[in-house]
């Protein structure tokens, strides 16, 4: 049985490039402004999340909301789940869960852009 094999290659500034058996495919990173943009929906949620702790329906709304919405900007993510699990937990509306959920993000992509350099 073949398996098939997968490389990361670094190409100019147009960011990592997947070798596999079928041919080069580059690999698509997500760029600065929609970083910024899920910061700015992070941190929105987390500001709602305090003012809604005390009313447990309209918090789930507003973390399904934000899971949603940093689902689509950033793309196929299962760091974003941690983070839904942890905002499901009574009590823990008060810490900046989204916040530090996409910072990981961030450090995570520069840790793999460097690895592959």
């Amino acid at each position: 049985m073949k398996t098939e094999e997968t490389m990361v290659m670094k190409a100019d500034n147009r960011g990592a490039i997947e070798s596999t058996e079928h041919g080069l495919i580059p690999v698509r990173r997500v760029s600065r402004a929609r970083f910024a943009l899920a910061f700015g929906i992070a941190a929105v949620s987390d500001f709602v999340s305090i003012w809604t702790e005390f009313a447990p329906p309209a918090q789930w709304l507003v973390d399904l909301g934000t899971a949603g919405l940093l689902f689509l900007i950033l793309g196929r993510r299962w760091a974003l789940l941690p983070g839904l699990v942890f905002e499901a937990i009574p009590g823990m509306g008060v810490f900046p869960v989204w916040i530090l959920v996409v910072l990981s993000l961030v450090v995570y992509d520069e840790i793999k852009v460097r690895r592959s350099t």
